[in-house]
This record gives C-alpha cells, sequence and structure tokens, in this order.
C-alpha cells in the first residue's frame, strides 16, 4: 500500500513522511530556540543566602542579586565594600550585577562570562549549564576551567 486515505484526500508515504520530518525538524528548531532564556529567571544560590535575577540584554545575559537572607551589616545594608574599584565601596549589594556578558552556546551552556564574587572583590570567568533537574550549574574559574569551583543554584520561577 503506496497511499494512506483520509477520506476524500490521499497521500503518498514519501510525501508523509516528508511532512513529518518537516514538522520534526520546526519543533526541534523550536524548543532550541526557546531554551536560548531557559536561565531567564530568580535563582536561589546554594547556600541559600542570595537571590540572583537573570536576564537577556541584547544577545547577551546578566544577573543581578535581588534579595539576601541577611542584607544587613551593623545595622546597615550590606554595600560592595571588597571591590577593586574603591568607588563602589558604597553601592548596594542589592542590585549588583555580579554576572556578566554570557553567551548562549546553542545547546544547554552559557558561557565566555564572567562572576563577581562580592566577599572577596574578586571576578572570576564563568560559565553556566542548565542541568537536566532544571538546576544551574554555576562554575566560576582563574585561567582555565579545571581549577574552579562549582555550585548547583535552584530556580524559583
Amino acid at each position: 500500500m503506496d497511499k494512506i486515505t483520509f477520506g476524500w484526500r490521499s497521500l503518498h508515504k514519501g510525501k508523509l513522511t516528508t511532512m513529518f520530518l518537516g514538522f520534526l525538524f520546526l519543533s526541534l528548531t523550536l524548543t532550541a530556540q526557546s531554551s536560548k532564556t531557559a536561565i531567564v529567571g530568580t535563582w536561589l544560590n546554594h547556600e541559600k543566602a542570595a537571590k540572583v535575577e537573570i536576564y537577556q540584554q541584547k544577545k547577551k545575559f546578566f544577573g543581578k542579586i535581588v534579595w539576601l537572607k541577611e542584607p544587613n551589616e551593623n545595622g546597615k545594608s550590606k554595600t560592595d565594600n571588597k571591590n577593586p574599584d574603591n568607588s563602589k565601596h558604597n553601592d548596594p549589594i542589592i542590585g549588583l550585577v555580579m554576572l556578566k556578558n554570557f553567551e548562549f552556546d546553542g545547546k544547554s551552556t552559557w558561557e565566555s562570562g564572567t562572576i563577581y564574587d562580592a566577599r572577596s572583590g574578586k571576578t572570576y570567568s564563568c560559565y553556566l549549564t542548565l542541568q537536566a533537574d532544571k538546576t544551574l550549574k554555576v562554575r566560576g574559574y582563574v585561567g582555565i576551567s579545571l581549577f574552579g569551583q562549582t555550585n548547583i543554584w535552584t530556580k524559583i520561577n
């Protein structure tokens, strides 16, 4: 049987296969496009001490601190007092952009970015990988990724 009949219409198996492959390709393309923004949202860090909002600006991704479990130090809002740039020492930690310039690799990783650690005032190379369980692997490193630290963040919205 070469053709399949649907009421008054009939399709040859070749045309049906072509249509199926077209729909499959389209759905995979749409899935890949939608996964580009899969990291957008608010994430709880591994210590459960901070929430970071990841957002897209043009083709790059950034993250800013939007909540701290302990927002105050000595009765005042925590500031970026460890920053090597003295002019930023009075900048509040809440609102601080700590993830910068990440680019989507087309699969499940955002790379070529940096992460800033306000506790030390240091900036590290970083990549972000969305895990199968919808957690985010955050890998900060110096030089090559072999020398670094990995943390797992949990998406809260």
